[in-house]
């Protein structure tokens, strides 16, 4: 599969090869901060096919945390493009509203950290959740 997208603003641009690890929509906390308050729509993808095609994103990590993530984002509009997980190696979380063809996606295929769900967040018939990542 190869994707393509970019920011808001067109400052930066990517390129993404390879199969989604998983499709998934994630309640925690920390993405509704990045999302403005809704759950995060992600594909994981393999970090190898990744590269920015223009622009150089703006890396952000939480010095106050343990295992801190690296959020990259574009520094002129603020759009989030991927978060590099610690202890996930060789994979990245590609946000879908980045995508030039967000019907690439196909929707998630699990819910996680529901933990954190509002009470307006949906979660779409038939898919499994999990109140935090499953085994």
């Amino acid at each position: 599969m190869k994707l393509t997208g970019g920011c808001y603003c067109g400052q930066l641009r990517y390129e993404a090869e390879g199969e989604p690890m998983l499709k998934a929509q994630c309640h925690c906390r920390e993405c509704q901060y990045i999302t403005g308050g809704a759950p995060n729509m992600f594909m994981l993808m393999p970090v190898a096919g990744f590269r920015y095609t223009k622009g150089e994103p703006k890396k952000f990590s939480r010095s106050d945390l343990e295992k801190p993530v690296t959020r990259e984002f574009c520094a002129n509009c603020g759009t989030h493009i991927v978060t590099h997980p610690n202890g996930v190696p060789g994979m990245l979380v590609l946000k879908i509203g980045t995508l030039d063809d967000p019907k690439q996606y196909d929707g998630p295929r699990m819910a996680i950290y529901t933990i954190d769900k509002q009470p307006f967040h949906m979660v779409p018939d038939g898919i499994p959740s999990f109140e935090r990542v499953p085994g």
